[in-house]
């Protein structure tokens, strides 16, 4: 008897699965990766192609059951044979063809890169590549790129990796064991911080369309219904804000910034940490976030002084220091309390409905530059026809605070905008680097910890 339930049950597996139409259910097979499935911190699955997938679940009412596969060629055969409904891992349209499958609508197009050791001399084009040992992934739809690119450079060779995922390339290049790799910019622009050695020399002439495959016998319901919706988040910018959520932020460090980062944190960070706890046990808010800003204000630097006036390691203002009832910019821990409590006071004064994380971009650009020139970029992203709630939206607004064409609406008259968008930008960047690498802290948790002990008196 339990020989033929165990045959039932192996035979079940070897079916096919029914249509999500029919089940209720959308089976999505991905890959751990930053730009398609991840579990985060908190617990809780993420990712952009993620997010689409399950914004796409909520629109037809279906739940969603994921499977992970640490190899490309086992999603592929789930999809051969009927396993799942959709793949989704960076998968570029070229490649889903190749395999006979059904490519889904474009969700966007990446750049291909060539990435380096930034250490070494940067390759400057093709012709550089000639001799060097370059490698690529086997499947990557980069092949016949560079088959094209031999005609021209007879002397060009790579080696082509069979079944691996891009962080092994990456972490084969870092290694020394090639002198550069070909990679797509979706794969490797949001690992930056993770390969601080690495940067990228060029790009390839040709992008890659990245989309989701499907079985060749899916059915016409899920391939039009993904067709409407792909179409509809384009109109009313459901992809521009997961694209911004994940990767808005990634290109605007070098690996210098990086590195810097990276090699002042256990010189500098040691010191300051409990008074950045402390801040976070007041305000709520994350004591890595507060020590992002702290870096990108001072570099961790107490005494740290502006021409323009502001000064101390939260870099505050003479007039933002009397208000969050500081005495001296220049003691380290008053300079994050003061610091931590006017972001509070920022998040605040936003619109109730504004979520995060977007509530949390818009206050560090008004930390930057002021309440009202904040607002006055909210303004321009409406009448650009943005939204005014959406960081997506106002970031691309707030270059136009410096141009007097724009004038009309700001009631607080010009300002440097993109400097707001740059540190705030930043700060995402070195916020992403703390949280890998330094400890959440919960203040019930770590009570009666000697580092998060009674906060030095200032």
């Amino acid at each position: 008897m339990a020989a033929l339930a165990l045959t039932l049950a192996l035979a079940a597996c070897g079916r096919p699965i029914p249509p999500s139409e029919t089940s209720g259910e959308l089976q999505v097979g991905v890959r751990n990766s930053p730009a398609t499935y991840y579990i985060a911190r908190n617990g809780e699955a993420a990712g952009f192609e993620h997010d689409l997938i399950q914004a796409y679940g909520q629109s037809q009412n279906w739940t969603l059951a994921w499977t992970t596969k640490p190899r490309p060629e086992a999603l592929f055969d789930l999809l051969e044979n009927r396993q799942i409904h959709l793949a989704a891992a960076t998968l570029p349209q070229a490649v889903v063809k190749d395999r006979h499958l059904i490519a889904g609508p474009v969700l966007f197009e990446t750049p291909v890169h060539i990435v380096y050791r930034a250490s070494e001399q940067a390759p400057r084009d093709i012709a550089a590549l000639s001799g060097k040992k370059l490698a690529l992934i086997i499947g990557s739809g980069h092949t016949p790129m560079l088959m094209r690119l031999k005609r021209k450079y007879p002397k060009l060779s790579w080696s082509a990796l069979d079944n691996v995922w891009p962080d092994e390339l990456l972490a084969q290049l870092q290694a020394g064991k090639y002198d550069a790799v070909v990679i797509n910019g979706m794969d490797f622009d949001p690992v930056r911080t993770f390969y601080p050695e690495l940067a990228v020399a060029f790009d390839l002439p040709d992008t890659q369309k990245i989309v989701w495959a499907l079985p060749k016998h899916s059915s016409l319901i899920l391939r039009n219904s993904l067709v409407r919706f792909i179409e509809q988040a384009r109109r009313d910018g459901t992809i521009k804000r997961i694209y911004e959520r994940y990767f808005g932020h990634v290109k605007r460090l070098d690996s210098t910034d990086i590195l810097g980062i990276m090699q002042r944190r256990p010189q500098r960070l040691p010191d300051l940490r409990r008074y950045f706890q402390e801040a976070q046990t007041l305000t709520g808010i994350d004591w890595r976030l507060l020590a992002a800003i702290g870096y990108q204000e001072s570099q961790w630097d107490p005494s740290a002084t502006s021409p323009t006036g502001v000064r101390g390691l939260m870099m505050l203002t003479a007039e933002t220091a009397d208000r969050m009832g500081i005495g001296n910019r220049l003691n380290a821990r008053q300079s994050i309390l003061g610091g931590a409590r006017y972001l509070a006071m920022l998040k605040d004064a936003l619109p109730a409905r504004i979520p995060e994380p977007d509530r949390t971009w818009l206050a560090l650009a008004a930390y930057n530059q002021g309440q009202g020139h904040l607002e006055d970029a909210r303004r321009i992203a409406q009448a650009r026809g943005g939204s005014p709630d959406s960081w997506a939206d106002v970031k691309a607004a707030l270059p136009y605070l410096g141009r007097g064409d724009f004038a009309k609406v700001m009631k607080y008259g010009y300002a440097r905008g993109t400097e707001a968008l740059l540190f705030a930008e930043n700060i995402r960047n070195y916020y992403d680097i703390l949280m890998r690498l330094e400890p959440e802290y919960n203040p019930l948790i770590n009570l009666g910890n000697s580092e998060a002990g009674l906060p030095t008196p200032g």
